[in-house]
């Protein structure tokens, strides 16, 4: 066993301050998570009580097998939008019944559970998580269907959630709905394109229009219950394949069809692992409040993987990568961690042949990201610094193992493609409160742009205003330090959410396990060209 040894002064000031500033950012961001753990609010919430009814996570909670825990994803969604935290939907992943199954449920305290543009791509982030991983679908479902206004963007992009259900059957992952109010319009055809359909008594209502449109379109009177009821559904048109007499009955019936579905892992549990020899409150202080003071992020790795056994892969050649292997709750990882910020030409190449063993072993690979990017500089280019990060991105790229990022520090410019950001489709991307992201840091951006402009001047002999360009020099640099916060990326939900850091392995840990529930198998080869 190889056992990372750790330099990290735990009663020193520098991790004394790190650990305040990181304690106030989750401060944050518990306050961000409140607002979607509120859902519409107060006066809503006790309208939805009044008529008996559960709350969204108290629906996902009572479906859980008891005191397992539930991944819950992009809970920041449409966060700095005109809408509210958390999209009006819950989405994540929950042991149900022994099989880990991809949840979502429509929040009724928000506009009546309808969908946002937010709540689209929250909803299709969901569908792909349980594609890729082949996750049973459970869609706890109360919603009028699209939020109208904004129908202009939903209604085209929206059909892609139906062509999601029907591709997961026809997958073999199995899909479920349970119906607990409305579910009309486009949100009928969620039950309507499910395997299995549960609806409650006197509470569920799907139909492609309601009364008032029904009469609109041909003249019919109706009501809802002979029009949609879920009572009609069982008898009569047969959508309905359980009925139940209230929510907690749904949703035993719900549990009781998972437990029917003979839904097997491809993989077995790994089983007992044993934990890090280093206390994971001690990732607190490891991440400085200034991202441009280096860390060493084997105190981060020391902290996460089995034993804190690591054998790393080059360690003396483009150290400013570490590269090795790990397990992880006792499964199999490649981890790629970055040192000192700046990707050079040793590091693309180390990194592009560390993938290609990840893929020849079919190990899953781990980036833990702190970069600022490639380097830049007439050496550098003349070295290949070009040829080279394309080779990384490029075996990054065509890598088949499942991949999972984690965004601790900076991640900004093609660094955070080649660290395997979201256009790269890692099977889940998730953000510490440090991390940073953007084409370059603010000051680096805002001086690029003085740099054009006072060329710019320079070229047209005329004077150039000093005084202006300084402040919009403060106003560029303003707006890409909001731009780049964790925050304002997971509510675009360019991740999976923004974690505690002492959470890190937890969830690593529930994500490796949903990875293998699916088959997968490294790229023996296929990477394309490697300029050499």
């Amino acid at each position: 066993m190889t056992v990372l040894p750790s330099a990290l002064d735990t009663r020193g000031p520098d991790h004394a301050a790190h650990r305040a500033a990181m304690l106030a950012k989750l401060a944050d961001l518990d306050a961000e998570h409140a607002k979607a753990l509120a859902g519409g609010g107060e006066k809503y919430v006790q309208r939805h009580r009044a008529r008996g009814k559960l709350l969204a996570r108290e629906r996902v909670e009572l479906l859980l097998d008891p005191d397992t825990p539930f991944l819950e994803l992009s809970p920041l969604a449409a966060w700095g939008s005109d809408y509210t935290v958390g999209a009006s939907l819950v989405t994540g992943i929950g042991v149900v019944e022994g099989v880990e199954c991809l949840i979502t449920a429509n929040d009724p305290t928000v506009r009546g559970g309808a969908s946002n543009p937010w709540s689209l791509k929250k909803a299709l982030r969901a569908h792909e998580v349980a594609l890729a991983n082949r996750l049973p679908v459970i869609s706890l479902v109360e919603s009028g269907g699209a939020d109208l206004p904004s129908q202009k963007e939903i209604f085209i992009p929206g059909g892609a959630i139906f062509r999601d259900l029907t591709r997961l059957s026809a997958a073999g992952i199995p899909t479920v709905a349970v119906v607990f109010g409305n579910s009309t319009a486009g949100g009928a055809y969620v039950p309507g394109m499910s395997d299995h359909v549960i609806m409650v008594k006197e509470r569920a209502k799907v139909f492609l229009g309601g009364p008032p449109l029904v009469k609109m379109a041909t003249g019919e009177e109706s009501d809802d219950e002979s029009l949609g009821g879920a009572e009609m559904h069982a008898r009569v048109s047969g959508l309905a394949d359980h009925f139940a007499v209230d929510e907690p009955d749904a949703l035993r019936q719900a549990r009781r069809v998972v437990a029917r579905l003979n839904h097997r892992k491809a993989y077995p549990d790994p089983g007992p692992a044993e934990p890090p020899k280093y206390d994971p409150e001690e990732l607190l202080g490891v991440v400085p409040d200034d991202l441009k003071v280096p860390f060493d992020p084997r105190e981060v790795i020391a902290r996460i993987v089995d034993a804190s056994d690591f054998d790393e892969f080059k360690p003396l050649y483009g150290t400013s990568l570490v590269t090795g292997w790990a397990r992880l709750h006792g499964y199999p990882v490649g981890v790629l961690a970055n040192a000192q910020g700046v990707l050079f030409s040793a590091e693309s190449q180390k990194a592009a042949q560390f993938i290609q063993l990840a893929n020849q072993r079919d190990v899953p690979l781990l980036f833990l990201h702190n970069t600022t990017g490639y380097m830049v500089g007439r050496e550098y280019e003349q070295g290949g610094i070009i040829k080279h990060g394309a080779m990384m991105i490029n075996a990054v790229s065509n890598s088949r193992v499942p991949h999972l990022s984690v965004l601790l520090g900076a991640s900004y410019g093609a660094g955070h493609y080649g660290m395997c950001g979201r256009a790269y489709d890692p099977r889940f991307l998730f953000a510490w409160p440090s991390a940073k992201s953007a084409v370059m840091g603010p000051q680096q951006l805002a001086g690029v742009l003085s740099i054009v402009a006072r060329q710019s001047a320079a070229a047209k002999g005329a004077p150039y205003d000093e005084e202006a360009d300084a402040g919009l020099r403060a106003l560029v640099e303003q707006q890409i330090e909001s731009e780049s916060l964790p925050m304002f990326l997971s509510g675009r939900l360019y991740d999976d959410g923004v974690i505690d850091p002492r959470d890190t392995r937890t969830v690593l840990g529930l994500c490796l396990s949903a990875i293998h529930t699916a088959p997968y198998e490294g790229a023996r080869g296929g990477f394309g060209v490697f300029r050499m």
